[in-house]
């Protein structure tokens, strides 16, 4: 039974972490080589700093929130400090991460591997929040020294936050959040990357499909640049699908330019025909099979408490929200709303909605 959590490392991950087990009644010490950033996450309701505790206490559980490249010197360091306590980090790559630890010479029976599928664009202790792992998956890395009790622990508290738990080996872990994260990463950082010198004008047309595309291009680079090195093989073998395809399309393109493009058409639909299917596959609501919502748009006055009266609305009339975006209106005094859900609450909520007043956006 866990009791006493030491996290090692506040900054997103960490604090989030510390916030959501402390207001489940577990006691959180905190640790960081920043004493400032330790503070501020026990502002933030993540625990206890592990400074103001008895030296000799030692944890159950220990997680290593920091950065890859100091991961598996932070997990053995504290497997050899704690000699009783199981020992996992949320480093999003793994393999490193293991190699160092099984490298160090250390007993690793109490070392299990973990991976949150969970952050934001922001990082840090202020961007923390206690529900950031509620219906997302945290992968739990055994290897094959691992006790079952240090997996049972760690599948415990992925658990306890709201997680879906998944088991991988490490390597099948890299190689496949190279391609449902470190990649996405990438083509949403390159794509911004292009508008730095795109005139001013071009720059304000931009709307939501722009936004989707590049809003996790304002992640921490330093961070990135760190995830990338520790899983530089498995990140390239999907690079080089990407840049195969890539290389079809411009050569399609490059054939309507040139002449008559014969077969180019074929080309390019068939690449947005196989984004259909792969966008289809990704998971629907807290990781359950995919769903095909229905959706309502609205016209949200850009005024204080529009949106809150709108979402007012849907909760009196019954209706759950599965997911929204907004978009907002170029030089217009209003913005759209698209709100998700099951299709068989569409025209109920159509109905409630014009009935109140809102308008409508086909």
């Amino acid at each position: 039974m866990i009791g006493h959590v030491r996290i090692v490392g506040t900054g997103l991950v960490g604090t989030s972490l510390g916030i959501a087990l402390s207001t489940r009644g577990f006691h959180v010490s905190l640790q960081d080589p920043s004493p400032t950033a330790c503070r501020l996450a026990r502002d933030l309701g993540a625990g206890r700093l592990a400074a103001e505790l008895d030296p000799s206490e030692e944890p159950d559980l220990v997680v290593v929130a920091a950065p890859p490249d100091v991961a598996s010197d932070v997990v053995v360091a504290s497997l050899r400090r704690w000699p009783r306590a199981v020992v996992t980090d949320v480093a999003s790559v793994k393999q490193t991460v293991l190699d160092g630890v099984l490298r160090s010479g250390v007993d690793a029976s109490r070392y299990v591997g973990s991976h949150p599928m969970a952050g934001r664009e922001r990082s840090g202790a202020a961007a923390a929040r206690g529900d950031l792992f509620d219906g997302r998956a945290w992968v739990v890395v055994p290897h094959e020294g691992s006790s079952e009790d240090a997996i049972q622990a760690v599948r415990e508290i992925a658990t306890v936050v709201g997680s879906a738990v998944r088991v991988m080996p490490a390597r099948e872990h890299d190689e496949a959040v190279a391609a449902v994260s470190h990649v996405p990463q990438v083509a949403a950082s390159i794509v911004a990357a292009c508008l730095r010198d795109l005139p001013e004008p071009a720059v304000g047309l931009a709307g939501q499909g722009l936004r989707d595309v590049t809003r996790i291009a304002a992640s921490d680079p330093g961070l990135w640049t760190q995830i990338l090195a520790g899983n530089a093989e498995a990140v390239r073998e999907v690079l080089l699908a990407v840049r195969t395809q890539l290389d079809d399309v411009v050569d399609a393109l490059g054939a309507l330019v040139d002449g008559d493009g014969k077969g180019s058409l074929g080309t390019l639909s068939g690449m947005l025909e196989a984004g259909n299917l792969g966008q289809a596959r990704i998971p629907g609501k807290h990781g359950a099979a995919p769903t095909a919502y229905a959706v309502v748009s609205v016209l949200v006055p850009d005024e204080p408490g529009s949106l809150a009266r709108l979402l007012t609305d849907m909760g009196n009339a019954g209706i759950n929200l599965e997911d929204m975006h907004l978009e907002h209106g170029l030089g217009q005094p209003f913005g759209v709303a698209y709100i998700s859900v099951v299709p068989a609450a569409a025209e109920p909520l159509a109905e409630t909605l014009t009935g109140l007043g809102w308008r409508l956006h086909d």
